[in-house]
């Protein structure tokens, strides 16, 4: 059975994910770090080197888990998004006599032996992808495999997949419309389930028969670096994607969860909250007739808080709901006259 699932995994390519420095808590030495990355990995593959700042991915232990990215709080750690929301896209509606008959999309982890779509393991799942099903208002089913035993994960997957859902659902309450999501263990009955395949032919089916176990591995697709020098790709995959699943369009004066910093009179203007910023979601602009505006990019704050930690004075708080126009401006945090 094990053999199997590592022989399924070394087809699935590079399963280390990408680390993008400046997004590094680490890096940015904001005060107190982080060790998300570190607490969650059940392998011990995310090391931080001495004497140095940022982690590190040992690809020798690295089993493609993602519960690494599922708990970074900035996006530093990514895996590509993009082919399981597709996947997902794709399964919401099934080919026949028109109109199409909505269909429930379903993601399984490999060690499961479930079939249809499968990543390597469901720590992949994040609020985003979640957040999405709804979005597209097409029901989500997670099938994972014994959590317990299983040599990808750890025993708490299904515990922390639960926590994801919580927080996708906290982000899609303001439009009104729940994401519609079962996670359970798999039964012997989903080993012979059908595989689906993409209506517009993006997948190729991995089709791998041992025994009773099948399963459709959605194909790996390696991300680029991050050009930092084009602010766009600064901002995650993950957050770019929670803010376009605000779908229904949410109601004029309904506040969206996304928590993000303000800043108080008692900020002396320092460039402390700007250099620590993950994602350069908080900018310092100076005035040639001096002074200081500090502009917060909304979409782009991930929400960890790293300002409020590292704030001197402890002028920034945080705002936990903003109207959907937020997104749309850039807000001023501040203006003040002099600079430090």
């Amino acid at each position: 059975m094990l053999k199997g699932v590592f022989d399924q995994l070394s087809e699935l390519g590079n399963l280390v994910p990408r680390y993008t420095g400046p997004r590094c808590l680490l890096e940015r030495h904001t005060v107190g770090g982080c060790d998300a990355c570190h607490s969650a990995c059940p392998h011990e593959a995310i090391e931080t080197p001495p004497g140095s700042y940022g982690v590190r991915v040992d690809p020798q232990k690295c089993t493609g888990c993602g519960l690494c990215v599922q708990a970074c709080p900035t996006g530093a750690l990514e895996y590509d998004l993009m082919t399981p929301l597709q996947s997902v896209h794709d399964q919401r509606e099934q080919p026949g006599n028109p109109p199409p008959v909505p269909s429930e999309a379903t993601l399984t982890c490999v060690p499961s032996g479930a079939g249809g779509p499968s990543l390597p393991c469901l720590g992949r799942v994040t609020p985003a992808l979640v957040a999405a099903a709804g979005a597209w208002d097409v029901p989500l089913t997670l099938i994972h495999g014994d959590c317990a035993a299983c040599p990808v994960g750890r025993a708490d997957v299904p515990g922390r997949l639960g926590a994801v859902v919580e927080q996708a659902q906290t982000l899609r309450a303001a439009t009104g419309r729940p994401a519609r999501v079962t996670v359970r263990a798999a039964v012997p009955a989903d080993q012979g389930r059908a595989l689906k395949v993409s209506r517009r032919g993006a997948f190729t089916s991995l089709l791998r028969a041992g025994g009773r176990q099948l399963s459709q591995n959605l194909p790996e697709r390696p991300l680029p670096f991050v050009d930092w020098s084009d602010p766009p790709q600064r901002t995650p995959q993950e957050w770019t994607w929670r803010r376009k699943a605000l779908k229904p369009v949410p109601p004029a004066g309904v506040g969206v969860a996304w928590p993000a910093p303000l800043v108080d009179d008692k900020c002396i203007d320092c460039p402390v909250c700007a250099n620590v910023c993950p994602t350069e979601a908080i900018t310092r602009e100076l005035r040639p007739e001096g002074g200081v505006r500090l502009l917060l990019n909304l979409g782009a704050c991930t929400g960890c808080m790293a300002c409020l930690h590292s704030c001197p004075p402890g002028a920034i708080h945080e705002q936990k709901e903003w109207l959907l126009a937020a997104f749309d401006v850039q807000i001023l945090l501040r203006e003040s006259d002099h600079t430090m």
